[in-house]
């Protein structure tokens, strides 16, 4: 053994010092070796390996996304007519297997839903309804959870989806049979009256000790309420994160790189290139013999340019093996497909907004992430996303002739 050690030890060397002397050979001086690394990794490697991911800088728009864009859409329908019939069939089977109501639930799940009258055909409520009844069911220790909609639509007898599913799904109406006009034209303004509506149900009805406010084209992930419970139980039961505004379970991918303008993603992108480029610099060195500051700097830059230009998206990625391994990190102002209140900061939401007029350029999300200076309050994200954002129609941007991812 001590032999076949020896041996091993004896061919290891001959390789390296093989690898040095054709290093050397080739390009002796330092600068053309990371040149050359440079120019294979961004000018050769990561284009072909990349031009196809969506979250990537190298992605090919003009190539790729008219077909992601298509077969996202026919995985929304399929998913639409599925929803349809999960509602037939538990409905048929299992009627009046309705979820416990206990006092107090520790969790109110509350989807705020309208008629879209472009992509009726996805069936975006009843995807979203659906998955979070499936997921409720599974969950063990969710038996006490509660989950409700919440019909904005200004006719409600108009939303027939959310009809279809209340003998599961229990829906409160904002608004009459008779319906009430929306006199002032401004929708961004009765979005967040809707909001606010539906977080004051939720408060009132259950007394919950925490409300998730979720749209009704945010569809949550299989790990949804495995992660939502370590975040309850763990992350949030200290004193100053129990005491946060909000938690965001969303933020669009186009807006997670590093080059976006947030600090402690900024932190992050240094941090991970001193961790590899530590890592990198080793490794030079035990080819080449050589090591200096210089050659560090370079290979970190080298490991921060790789993070970004391949898509930070995808590194958030591996985070998802465990529900431990999820981020909480400072909120970001995009968007409110997905938000947890506890139910003290609920009330303090509701205060604040009802004084915000919002219009165009200052929707809901951005009036929730301005009121956190004014006010001195913090909030977070999670990270990754904990729902997808499958709606490629909008309720405020009118009719869209081509949607796209």
């Amino acid at each position: 053994m001590e032999r076949g050690n020896q041996t091993g030890g004896r061919a290891g060397g001959p390789v390296r010092a093989g690898l040095s002397r054709l290093l050397f050979h080739c390009l002796p001086r330092p600068w053309a070796q990371l040149l050359l690394l440079y120019l294979l990794t961004f000018g050769i490697l990561l284009p072909l390996l990349c031009h196809r991911r969506r979250h990537s800088r190298y992605f090919w728009r003009t190539a790729h996304l008219p077909r992601l864009t298509a077969d996202s859409m026919e995985h929304s329908r399929a998913r639409g007519q599925e929803a349809v019939r999960y509602f037939q069939e538990t409905e048929l089977h299992e009627e009046g297997s309705a979820l416990p109501h206990p006092p107090g639930p520790q969790l109110v799940v509350a989807i705020i839903t309208t008629v879209r009258w472009q992509g009726s055909e996805y069936h975006y409520y009843l995807q979203v309804a659906a998955e979070f009844h499936r997921l409720l069911r599974g969950c063990h220790w969710c038996r006490g959870h509660r989950l409700f909609a919440c019909n904005v639509h200004t006719r409600p007898q108009e939303h027939w989806e959310a009809l279809a599913a209340a003998r599961l799904i229990p829906v409160v109406q904002r608004f009459g049979v008779g319906g009430e006009a929306d006199s002032s034209g401004n929708r961004f303004e009765k979005e967040k009256q809707d909001y606010v509506y539906c977080l004051r149900q939720a408060l009132l009805i259950f007394s919950p000790q925490h409300v998730l406010l979720v749209e009704d084209d945010a569809l949550p992930r299989h790990d949804f309420f495995e992660v939502l419970e370590d975040l309850l139980e763990r992350r949030l039961a200290t004193p100053h994160a129990r005491d946060a505004l909000y938690v965001k379970l969303y933020h669009p991918e186009r807006l997670q790189g590093y080059l976006n303008p947030e600090p402690m993603r900024i932190l992050e992108w240094a941090g991970l290139g001193a961790f590899c480029g530590t890592l990198f610099a080793s490794l030079y060195r035990l080819l080449t013999g050589r090591h200096s500051a210089l050659t560090f700097a370079f290979l970190a830059v080298f490991a921060m340019l790789v993070a970004e230009l391949g898509g930070r998206h995808y590194l958030l990625e591996a985070r998802r093996l465990s529900p431990q391994l999820y981020a909480l990190v400072p909120a970001t102002e995009c968007c409110t497909p997905a938000m947890l209140y506890s139910a003290p900061a609920a009330k303090r939401v509701l205060t604040y907004l009802e004084g915000v007029q919002c219009r165009s350029g200052y929707a809901k999300d951005t009036a929730l992430y301005a009121l956190l200076r004014q006010r001195g309050e913090w909030a977070y994200a999670l990270e990754p996303n904990l729902v997808s954002h499958i709606g490629l129609y909008s309720t405020l941007r009118g009719v869209i002739a081509q949607p796209s991812l």
